[in-house]
């Protein structure tokens, strides 16, 4: 069988505050979501942008960290790998759902300095009411053209 690699880079903002829970071995475990964007000038000129939302699960001391220092609007680098989990909702139809296991978090900006953009609007995946998913477009709001790499 030839080799094969399952590896994950991202940068982006949170949309929500990480989300700790235990399993039923005690174990910690942070889920948020976390938003990437990229821009284009499309064929008539006109700058479009697009958010890419992405469910992040932290296990173990990471899990933690994520949750005593990271908070909504805060720039992260998340390396990890994917995973596609299925399920049997409650009218018994089958469902998917992809997510990054992270393996590293590490925050890219000191706590407290997150901005959100007032005028910037995206789709978000499927949220309830009541979640919501921070900043829409991470790099305008950050400088990320500043990033050291």
């Amino acid at each position: 069988m030839a080799a094969s690699l399952n590896k994950v880079f991202l940068i982006g903002r949170l949309g929500q505050d990480p989300k700790l829970a235990y399993t039923t071995s005690g174990m910690p475990v942070v889920n948020f979501s976390l938003a990437t964007d990229e821009g284009y000038t499309d064929k008539n000129g006109k700058r479009v942008d697009k958010t890419e939302w992405h469910r992040i699960v932290v296990f173990n001391k990471q899990a933690e960290f994520c949750a005593n220092y990271l908070s909504k609007g805060r720039l992260i680098f998340v390396e990890g790998r994917l995973q596609t989990r299925e399920w049997q909702d409650q009218q018994g139809q089958t469902r998917y759902t992809t997510e990054i296991i992270a393996s590293r978090i590490q925050a890219l900006d000191p706590k407290g300095t997150s901005t959100t953009s007032p005028n910037a609007t995206a789709p978000a995946p499927e949220q309830t009411e009541e979640e919501d998913l921070g900043p829409t477009f991470p790099s305008e709001v950050a400088g990320m053209d500043d990033a050291p790499f």
